[in-house]
């Protein structure tokens, strides 16, 4: 008896299905029949566009995201702590500014200027509570090939009366910088109109197709061109500044050619800023932890090096060049000259991707760390207004700093309130103290531009990942970068880089894209079918198992979609009981809730209408706030996710995946994946709490969960 019953241990379980077979006719005729949808197109588009005063409020309240927490700012817990990042980003916003201005080939002063009225704006206008908005390498070196090729040296040779037949041409600095600036602000105006178009217009969804790949491969390349451009100033040697095709050779070049002139004590100051530098980044970012706020070593290297140079007179006994004439005081607004718009259409379109690409990346990234949400719409907004209006007052093209930004967060920033006390930190300096920094070295600006990029050349990293999970996403990168090194910003009769890059990458959308929807499917009964339970009546769900059907496959363009769309079609994993103080007042709410990558929970509050008329925003759903309760909805044990129509995903896709898993094993619902292809489980299954089963059909999976 007991070897009968070892023997059917061992043995395999068998499933066997006895089912008529069907065809389509038959299956419509008389196994499916469609739900009746009552609501006619005319009542829907009514209910669309229908007009109320909560949809006037709540469009007001998404235009000027600042009314949602403002009023509810908890000046005693937050203060104090935006106080301190708002100090310590405008100390690293000053040098940079200044450095930044040089790297568009324009006077110092207007990166000022692009460091403080933009900041101003965005507070009002941006939904984002951490990133640092202002002037950025990629983006000021991309101005400065622009207004380079639109107004070259040679424009602005003069031969100056020396009473001799032989006379050398010299620039008219003067002239040449202003017509650089009014270049370089048509062109603002401009990407800030193209910027609040593609918003209104709920372009944002573009930022989807700014895959990682595509950013951090134009990023890097830029990098490099930005660190050849600075390269004659550390070393204190006069050359040309280069735009168009090979730039970035010719610059070096030119370069290498003029070694034997180099100031020595232009490089050996620059150096020492170098060492000095790189070695106070590394202690900001090994003791993070145990420092209050990071060294500002920028601001230092300014102070010092601008007093040596004062007190040795570096410029005039050691032919050393210096900043320069700083004005003090803001400048009257003034209309920019749209008669130079033609040739700087194609540029704009080309700034304006690449400033909002990289403000939502980083926007995205420090929203899903501290659990938020930002809308990519009103990024657009907010960068469009900031660059339009704030192109009145002499300013460039701005979007927010990777280096800023992680200060302002590491340093305890709570919301954009730190920014705006970072920009009246550098509105002092333009007002009262400029002058103090004209005899700064231009070698010290330059080392502190070569030294915040060297984190993008830590990207290299991603070379040996991306060949083990997606090689296309690989050839994109290296086509993005080779495309950078060859042209960065080229004549105007030609595509820009961005829009080369942005091209060919979207050719990668081509390969894999379908057009795809989710929906919840339920078994048919006496049958092996599963269709979408709001379509067929038939179709029933089995109890405590959600089926989550795709058709598409899943990669950077709709990762989004896909998660959002699950979210939507399965019953939210957790619900959370908060106990908010606002004002005077104690309410209870009950809000949809999931965890972030630190476990820490993250809200989502329920419409305004279910609050009992509170008026509470989801961007403000933190304010004294504490989680009294949590606990899982219904009977909801597992979620099968039906990849049978996922031919691919990338490595955005999988990290979209991974986090879904996590929220949902965090409430204990167990995801499985029925129907995957091997690569999709080769990027997806190493060490996360899921199952899945290749070569399993829906059917028989579901046996094996229920």
């Amino acid at each position: 008896m007991e070897d009968t019953r070892m023997e059917d241990a061992d043995r395999p379980l068998m499933y066997r299905i006895e089912r008529p077979v069907y065809n389509e006719r038959l299956i419509q005729a008389s196994v499916l029949k469609r739900k009746d949808n009552t609501s006619t197109l005319r009542q829907r588009l009514a209910e669309k566009f229908q007009c109320s005063s909560q949809k006037a409020k709540s469009a007001a309240l998404s235009f000027l995201p600042i009314l949602t927490w403002l009023p509810y700012y908890p000046v005693k817990q937050y203060l104090f702590s935006d106080v301190v990042s708002g100090l310590s980003t405008g100390v690293v916003q000053l040098p940079q500014g200044l450095a930044y201005a040089m790297l568009a080939a324009l006077p110092p002063v207007y990166g000022l200027y692009s460091s403080f009225y933009p900041v101003v704006l965005y507070t009002f206008f941006g939904t984002s509570r951490h990133i640092s908005i202002g002037t950025f390498a990629v983006i000021s070196l991309m101005i400065g090939g622009v207004v380079v090729r639109e107004a070259p040296d040679s424009m602005f040779y003069v031969f100056p009366a020396n009473g001799s037949n032989i006379s050398v041409p010299v620039v008219n600095i003067e002239a040449r910088d202003t017509r650089r600036v009014q270049l370089a602000v048509v062109l603002t105006t401009l990407v800030g109109i193209i910027q609040m178009v593609f918003g209104l217009l709920r372009f944002g969804f573009v930022a989807i197709y700014l895959t990682e790949p595509l950013v951090r491969g134009f990023t890097t390349a830029a990098a490099v061109h930005v660190v050849v451009s600075q390269l004659k100033y550390l070393l204190g040697v006069k050359t040309q500044r280069y735009a168009g095709p090979l730039s970035v050779v010719y610059s070096l070049k030119a370069v290498l050619l003029d070694i034997p002139n180099t100031n020595v004590t232009t490089i050996l100051l620059g150096l020492a800023c170098l060492v000095f530098l790189y070695g106070t980044k590394h202690i900001n970012e090994r003791f993070k932890n145990k420092l209050l706020i990071p060294i500002p070593g920028e601001i230092i290297v300014v102070i010092v090096s601008t007093g040596i140079s004062y007190g040795l007179s570096l410029s005039d006994h050691y032919q050393v060049d210096v900043v320069g004439k700083i004005p003090s005081g803001l400048l009257p607004p003034s209309v920019p000259h749209f008669s130079l718009l033609p040739n700087l259409i194609s540029d704009s379109f080309a700034v304006a991707i690449v400033g909002f690409s990289m403000g939502i990346s980083l926007a995205k990234i420090f929203a899903l760390k501290h659990g938020y949400s930002v809308d990519g719409n009103q990024e657009l907004i907010a960068l469009g207004l900031c660059n339009f209006i704030s192109s009145f007052f002499q300013t460039f093209a701005i979007t927010c700093s990777m280096s800023r930004s992680l200060v302002q967060e590491s340093t305890g920033g709570k919301t954009q309130i730190a920014g705006l006390l970072g920009s009246l930190l550098v509105l002092l300096v333009v007002v009262a103290i400029g002058f103090v920094f004209q005899p700064l070295p231009q070698t010290v600006l330059a080392a502190i531009i070569m030294v915040n990029l060297l984190g993008m050349f830590k990207q290299f990293r991603d070379i040996p990942h991306l060949w083990r999970t997606s090689k296309i996403e690989l050839v994109s990168l290296f086509d993005l970068c080779g495309l950078d090194f060859y042209r960065l910003v080229p004549k105007p009769a030609t595509l820009s880089v961005p829009q080369i890059d942005i091209t060919s990458h979207l050719s990668t959308i081509l390969v894999h894209f379908k057009a795809g929807g989710g929906s919840v499917l339920g078994h048919v009964a006496h049958t092996g079918l599963y269709c979408d339970v709001d379509e067929y009546e038939e179709a029933a769900e089995y109890e405590g198992i959600k089926i989550f059907h795709f058709n598409s496959s899943i990669y950077f363009a709709n990762s989004d979609l896909y998660v959002n769309t699950l979210k939507d079609k399965v019953t939210p994993p957790m619900v959370v009981a908060k106990k908010l103080t606002l004002r005077k007042h104690v309410v209870y709410i009950i809000a949809k809730g999931s965890l972030n990558e630190q476990n820490s929970v993250t809200h989502e509050v329920l419409p305004r209408e279910q609050r009992n008329g509170l008026l509470v925003d989801k961007h403000s759903s933190d304010v004294s706030e504490e989680v009294v309760s949590l606990q899982p909805i219904g009977s909801l044990h597992s979620v099968i996710l039906d990849w049978t129509s996922v031919s691919f995903i990338d490595s955005v896709g999988a990290k979209a995946i991974k986090q879904v898993v996590k929220e949902y094993a965090a409430v204990d619902v167990r995801v499985a994946i029925a129907g995957c292809n091997s690569m999709s489980s080769f990027l997806v299954s190493p060490e996360f709490p899921f199952t899945m089963y290749p070569h399993c059909s829906l059917g028989s999976y579901t046996i094996l969960v229920s």
